[in-house]
């Protein structure tokens, strides 16, 4: 563990990825509990369709690739509200689309198959000190909003119309609440890459809504179990020599796992 941290390229991986385990569950947790828990995973493919737009276009990948999340996040809330009664339907739409889309581009951007690729299965040890800033950034502006509405969110997340009556722009904090999620997976896709994207989102919260008893609670062991991840699992990839995305993720399921068969021992006593 020491012999790792004298490296640089590994301190850039270990701060990206502790920021990661930070925001993501935090964002999660509201996203499970609004039943939306794969919201993430198609805002990931939209995220990789902005990314090789991004360098068909010659521009930065990571801003390319939030631009797009950010567009398709407003455009699956304004597809729910025109599905009211089967709004799921918003989130399978938009992927149809990313997919079909991701796709055309990807082959137009054959020549950048290895860039690609970092992107579609993470590649957490080449982040760049830019990747570092740009993730810390939008890492602090997440955490920052959703400090300043935690009570607005929390009370559109568990009753909408309660929260309305209440007087609350409901459809305002809708709004923003998806573009935090945009903004989360853009950060957390230069991590975990696309495919993994949703997986450090929600698994940390699986495993803390088993034994949490109130929000709060929850909220604490999902950012706890996120960080768990990320150290064991970066320590893993490190020592083991394997793809430290995928091992990160694997750490987090298997403590969902552990947790898991915790309570349920528990249970039987």
């Amino acid at each position: 563990m020491l012999e790792m941290l004298t490296l640089s390229f590994m301190q850039r991986a270990l701060v990206a990825g502790l920021i990661v385990a930070v925001v993501a569950p935090s964002i999660g947790l509201f996203l499970v509990l609004r039943r939306l828990a794969l919201y993430g995973d198609a805002l990931s493919h939209v995220t990789l369709t902005g990314v090789a737009a991004g360098m068909l276009a010659g521009t930065y990948p990571v801003a390319t690739g939030l631009a797009f999340a950010v567009a398709a996040s407003l455009g699956m809330d304004w597809l729910r509200q025109s599905y009211r009664k089967y709004s799921e339907m918003a989130v399978a739409i938009v992927l149809a689309g990313a997919l079909a889309l991701a796709v055309i581009l990807l082959s137009l951007a054959a020549g950048s198959t290895g860039e690609i690729m970092a992107y579609l299965f993470g590649s957490i040890v080449t982040v760049s000190r830019t990747d570092v800033l740009v993730i810390a950034v939008l890492g602090v502006v997440v955490l920052g909003v959703v400090s300043a509405v935690y009570k607005e969110l929390l009370a559109t997340t568990f009753d909408e119309e309660y929260a309305r009556i209440g007087g609350m722009p409901v459809r305002l904090l809708n709004m923003l609440f998806y573009v935090l999620v945009a903004l989360t997976v853009g950060l957390t896709m230069r991590v975990v890459g696309a495919l993994l994207v949703s997986s450090l989102m929600v698994v940390p919260v699986g495993a803390a809504l088993q034994v949490a008893r109130s929000f709060r609670g929850a909220l604490l062991l999902s950012v706890g179990f996120g960080l768990l991840s990320v150290l064991v699992g970066l320590s893993l990839a490190y020592l083991l020599d394997l793809a430290p995305g995928g091992t990160v993720v694997f750490t987090a399921v298997v403590i969902l796992l552990l947790v898991t068969a915790y309570k349920r021992i528990r249970s039987l006593e």
